[in-house]
């Protein structure tokens, strides 16, 4: 028997410059610090928010990541 390799076809892969990548890691590491702002240091010394409405909405995200809360 025998075993003859069958080549697909080749994908033309386009390249993406940085230029057209920057706006988007930007507002995405823009959004992943006000997430962690807001798991880690939301209702401590720089609460923006008053209540502990925040708080209880990522409690168990403080949790997982390490942050004291109690």
């Amino acid at each position: 028997m025998s075993h003859a390799s069958v080549a697909g076809p080749e994908l033309d892969i386009p390249k993406l410059p940085l230029s057209a990548l920057a706006p988007w890691a930007f507002f995405f590491t823009l959004l992943a610090a006000i997430a962690v702002f807001f798991v880690g240091a939301e209702q401590g010394a720089l609460s923006l928010l008053a209540g502990s409405d925040v708080h209880e909405w990522v409690h168990d995200g403080r949790h997982l990541l390490g942050y004291p809360c109690h």
